[in-house]
């Protein structure tokens, strides 16, 4: 067996190719792409497994010692044979110690490197995962890669590597007697089946106990991030049940696989004991007989335990091995799901011009479309109004305009250009996006507003004079600099919503979407926010806006009116409203229009 063939089997069985499990669908002739990530390693794993050649050679050598103490020395009572003998084994220990720290170190270094390769992909394939909502827990892809870094740099490891030496040992014991060969085998044998046996009685059970810690830890994070709507309205104790009865389930799973853990380890430790007794019955016997001398049988129970110890490792770590396993599995899910975008348009600053081509958008669990078939050409340089009654679809359209509504039919086109064909990095800067429900993130106010890149300080100053939060900011003890807590705690919600508009307009963005961006305004702020939208159509902006206060339609261009997610009307602010307006026919009253401020 070469060094490279078995570095590639214990690589295949680590990541568990080739067998069952929970993987993605891949395409004819591909593989998962963590196994194309380790095999980048395959140099440094094959130094390891050379390393581990050397460990487990001159691991005979304390076995050699003690055959030459009790069969020489002790019979030569030659104090200069015992001093060569010493110095030769320690001068083979320090070899042995080195290569052992140095595959060790390389071990380590190789997870830190792979780490580093990965975490930007599964960075970004998380992001994703979360923006298509497709997962309930946005933390756990890098959970998984640092289980699956801390498996590799661990000793468990070491058994996948040590495991195809054994036979070194194994043949050691046939020279000193063939039936010390064979009870060997015996036992190691024994040991295999453990180990497979363990995976068959264990898997399923930490596999699933795995999986309800891992939605236990989602269900819980979801709840603490709305701690306050939960006190306020005197939540606590039902959620608190909710959980126990949850927690409950996840402790029966967790103490019927730590059982069947514990039970077979108690096996394992079982046969160590009755192996070394047995083993050294055998050497006994073959003494008697005359066939063997002390040393050998004391030797060759030392071998044996030896060779049989990557197996007990095996089964002792079987848990992590299964958690490994698991994070594998997950990663190479999500990272075929949601794989790096590629061949994407990179082009100038857009002029703002959108068109909507048969654009659905649909929701899961849901029958029927949010957004059904809107076609319209929308001119750049205009603010655009979007009104209509709640669930006619404003928001969906804001999100799809932005591009990250996951579900939808037909394209969204800026410039002529479907927007699923920008490269995101290029026209993020080129987009404004004001959501209803405003996330600020834990940083300075600067750095909210210049959208964590590098701080423009006139760009982010301009920002913040247009939508009045200018000296709301001065007033900080740090000003710009000054931090805004936890997700904005430390500012009002007009507070939070400013800064976040005063984000969406940062170096006046081409394409601008602004959802309800006067929902925690007053009067003044309104007035302001007039002023700035005026500013920013002067300035080349395209401007959306969703609102349901119809003062602020006063700066619109265009209105587009939304109804049970179909466009009603399209065209010059003037004209809709006057068309609104306008009764069915002579004989019928007038209906009611919609909420728009007079021409």
């Amino acid at each position: 067996m070469t060094t490279a063939s078995t570095i590639n089997r214990s690589v295949s069985a680590m990541t568990g190719a080739g067998e069952p499990g929970p993987r993605a669908d891949l395409p004819p002739g591909a593989e998962p792409p963590l196994l194309t990530a380790l095999k980048a390693f395959h140099r440094e794993f094959v130094v390891v497994g050379i390393m581990s050649l050397v460990v487990n050679i001159l691991m005979l050598a304390p076995t050699l010692y003690m055959l030459q103490v009790y069969d020489r020395v002790m019979i030569s009572q030659s104090k200069l044979t015992l001093l060569a003998l010493t110095l030769i084994v320690v001068f083979l220990f320090s070899v042995m110690a080195f290569s052992d720290l140095m595959r060790s170190r390389m071990i380590v270094r190789m997870g830190v490197r792979l780490d580093e390769v990965l975490n930007g992909t599964v960075f970004r394939s998380s992001f994703a995962q979360q923006l298509r909502k497709a997962g309930n827990n946005p933390t756990q892809a890098f959970a998984d890669l640092t289980m699956l870094r801390q498996y590799i740099t661990g000793p468990g490891i070491f058994a996948f590597f040590d495991a195809p030496w054994a036979p070194i040992y194994v043949g050691v014991m046939f020279l000193l007697h063939p039936w010390l060969g064979i009870t060997s085998l015996i036992f190691i044998a024994i040991q295999a089946g453990m180990a497979w046996l363990t995976h068959v009685l264990t898997t399923d059970a930490n596999e699933a106990s795995i999986e309800e810690e891992r939605d236990l830890n989602a269900f819980l994070f979801t709840k603490m991030r709305n701690a306050e709507v939960i006190e306020a309205m005197g939540m606590v104790d039902n959620l608190r049940k909710r959980w126990w009865d949850r927690q409950v389930e996840s402790l029966r799973v967790s103490m019927r696989s730590n059982d069947m853990q514990h039970r077979m380890m108690a096996i394992t430790k079982g046969l160590q004991y009755a192996k070394a007794s047995l083993s050294l019955a055998v050497g006994a016997l073959l003494v008697i007989r005359g066939e063997l001398s002390v040393g050998s049988m004391i030797a060759a129970n030392v071998l044996m335990g030896r060779a049989s110890q990557p197996f007990e490792m095996l089964v002792g770590g079987w848990r992590g091995f299964t958690s490994a396993r698991l994070a594998y599995d997950r990663l190479n899910t999500l990272l075929l799901d949601h794989p790096p975008a590629t061949g994407r348009h990179a082009g100038a600053r857009p002029q703002g011009q959108l068109t909507l081509r048969d654009l659905m958008a649909t929701a899961p669990n849901r029958a029927e479309p949010i957004l059904k078939g809107l076609n319209v050409d929308l001119p750049a340089g205009q603010v655009i109004g979007v009104v209509g009654p709640s669930g006619s679809g404003k928001t969906t359209l804001a999100k799809c305009l932005v591009g990250i509504w996951p579900d939808t039919q037909g394209e969204v086109l800026l410039d002529g250009i479907p927007l699923s064909q920008w490269d995101r990095e290029a026209i993020g800067p080129h987009i404004g996006y004001l959501p209803q429900d405003v996330e600020l993130f834990t940083g300075t106010m600067a750095e909210n507003i210049s959208r964590f890149g590098e701080v423009d300080a006139d760009a982010v100053v301009a920002a913040a004079k247009k939508t009045g939060v200018h000296d709301l900011i001065l007033r900080f003890p740090r000003g710009y600099d000054s931090g805004i807590g936890e997700a904005g705690s430390v500012l009002s919600g007009g507070q939070r919503q400013r800064v976040a508009l005063a984000r969406a307009i940062y170096r006046s963005p081409a394409l601008i979407v602004l959802d309800e961006p006067n929902a925690n305004l007053d009067e003044a702020g309104e007035q302001a926010l007039e002023a700035t939208l005026g500013q920013l159509r002067e300035e080349g902006s395209t401007i959306f806006l969703i609102t349901h206060r119809p003062g602020i339609l006063r700066v619109a261009d265009h209105l587009l009116v939304m109804e049970d997610g179909r466009i009603r009307h399209s065209g010059p602010r003037d004209e809709v409203i006057a068309a609104l307006r306008a009764p069915v026919n002579p004989t019928d009253a007038a209906p009611e229009p919609p909420a728009v401020p007079a021409a």
